[in-house]
């Protein structure tokens, strides 16, 4: 009897009309119900070629199957196995282009939501976590304590707790950056038996997942969540600390205080487009907008009244995923409309056909192939409105994307008073210039010398954006990963 294949199951969410109001999350997550039709889907292939496409080899299979048995604790718990940060990854990840892309199913059907179903599994754990805490706060006797006595419930339906050897704990390490490259990083350390300090030069925690990304697509609780669990076996964060200025990375390494270090300080360097006009009032870099909507809370207005000063037409430039979370955070702060101006066609956009489609759905309107010359002046110092020009495309370029090029005498002006500008970020170099020793390449990036993220200085290793460039969460996760694999064996034939 052959096997029925049934529709992939869509993931509920917030009506437009009601989500470009509010910074609550949009996507609503699935049911135990929504979750066990959509793992059934699986047809559980030999091949496994979704694993392949896992930058931190999740086992993907296999906490499928648990979800469709309706074992969603050890679901959860085989996620965090390879995963520290699922919560996160089940939100943000671009699975369609990574292990949903392989997906034998996917050949002939929509391949399965794993995203939906990783975020499905996580999200009951920490559900299920909380209740049994509180069930051990308030009855002692109660059958759902765990039985350990200084981290109660801490870590039965999230993973496993560390492991401990000679080797791993007579060394510390040292994690700077606590955006998804150092957290991931960390915890893998960390479950090998490693001490583990964390720097932060914020006020606190999470890097690009804290103020990068809006309330409505990663909520501070998840991320609060996420951060907890690494805490939870062990590892100490010191938030207010910037390395490379309050402290020298060289000297912690040489005093013996600590045997390595990994560096995930990202790309926080916001890149502008060098037109005129571009130091008015009114222009923001992404990085800074959607930081001060963030760190600054602008989004719980007007319980926090943070300077962000939105007009009412808001023009965004770029098509990356950066853009549409200003274009979307724009709408919810109050402008009328909100155009994303992007240089090449909707199939070059760079951003996650999900965000696109969500971002048209609250009314953003994407302007394509037109490119600003200079941004107007309204004679005191205010944005007025942008000059573009209108492209066509040629041929392609280093990206392999086709190379837009201006339209001779196709000059127009755009009716904006704001101008947010989100086309790209790269390395702030704090750290990376003050490192004596640390090469880099010219574009301010660490250069790495293997799979693992070694760097130029002997026990120093580097992964996530500071590396690549602006990238994907998950993608700095597997660099945290392979860091922490690196450490390990050179830890390990060193002392």
């Amino acid at each position: 009897m052959s096997r029925k294949i049934v529709d992939r199951t869509e993931m509920p969410k917030q009506s437009p009309e009601a989500r470009r109001t509010n910074f609550s999350e949009v996507a609503l997550g699935l049911d135990p119900e929504l979750a066990r039709r959509e793992a059934e889907r699986c047809i559980q292939c030999k091949t496994r070629p979704c694993t392949t496409g896992c930058p931190v080899e999740v086992d993907i299979p296999e906490f499928v199957a648990l979800i469709a048995e309706g074992k969603y604790d050890e679901a959860a718990a085989k996620i965090k196995e390879k995963n520290s940060l699922p919560a996160i990854c089940g939100r943000v990840c671009p699975q369609e282009s990574q292990c949903e892309s392989l997906c034998t199913l996917g050949r002939k059907y929509e391949p399965v939501a794993i995203g939906a179903l990783e975020r499905f599994a996580a999200d009951w754990a920490s559900k299920r976590a909380v209740e049994k805490r509180e069930a051990c706060a308030g009855d002692v006797d109660s059958d759902l304590q765990c039985g350990c006595e200084q981290k109660v419930c801490e870590l039965d339906s999230r993973g496993c707790a560390p492991t401990s050897d000679s080797a791993a704990s007579a060394a510390r390490v040292a994690v700077i950056g606590t955006g998804p490259a150092g957290l991931t990083c960390a915890a893998d350390l960390a479950l090998k038996g490693y001490k583990v300090d964390m720097f932060e030069s914020l006020h606190d925690t999470g890097g690009v997942l804290r103020y990068g990304i809006p309330e409505f697509r990663l909520p501070k609780s998840i991320v609060d969540e996420e951060v907890e669990y690494v805490r939870s076996l062990g590892v100490r964060i010191f938030t207010n600390v910037v390395v490379g200025l309050t402290l020298d990375l060289r000297e912690m390494l040489e005093s013996g205080q600590y045997q390595a270090a990994f560096i995930a300080t990202g790309a926080g360097l916001p890149y502008f487009l060098g037109i005129p006009g571009e130091n008015l009032n009114g222009v923001y870099s992404a990085n800074e907008f959607l930081t001060r909507v963030n760190l600054m809370k602008a989004y719980m207005f007007p319980q926090y009244d943070t300077p962000v000063n939105i007009g009412s037409k808001v023009a965004v430039v770029g098509a990356g995923n950066v853009a549409m979370d200003s274009a979307r955070t724009s709408l919810r702060l109050g402008a009328e409309e909100v155009k994303i101006v992007y240089r090449r066609s909707r199939a070059e956009m760079p951003a996650r056909l999900e965000e696109i489609e969500n971002a048209e759905e609250e009314g953003v309107e994407m302007m394509l192939l037109a490119n600003p010359v200079r941004i107007i002046s309204d004679g005191c110092g205010k944005v007025s409105g942008m000059e573009c020009i209108r492209m066509e495309l040629g041929e392609p370029d280093a990206s392999g994307r086709r190379r837009p090029v201006p339209v001779e005498g196709s000059e127009f002006i755009l009716d904006v008073d704001t101008v947010i500008v989100a086309v790209g970020q790269g390395p702030n170099p704090l750290l990376t210039e003050r490192t004596k020793g640390l090469e880099l390449n010219r574009k301010g990036n660490i250069e790495v010398r293997d799979e693992c993220g070694a760097t130029s200085i002997p026990g120093v290793w580097a992964g996530g954006d500071i590396v690549t460039g602006a990238a994907t969460v998950i993608s700095a996760m597997g660099a945290g990963k392979r860091a922490a694999r690196g450490i390990d064996e050179w830890i390990r034939s060193r002392f």
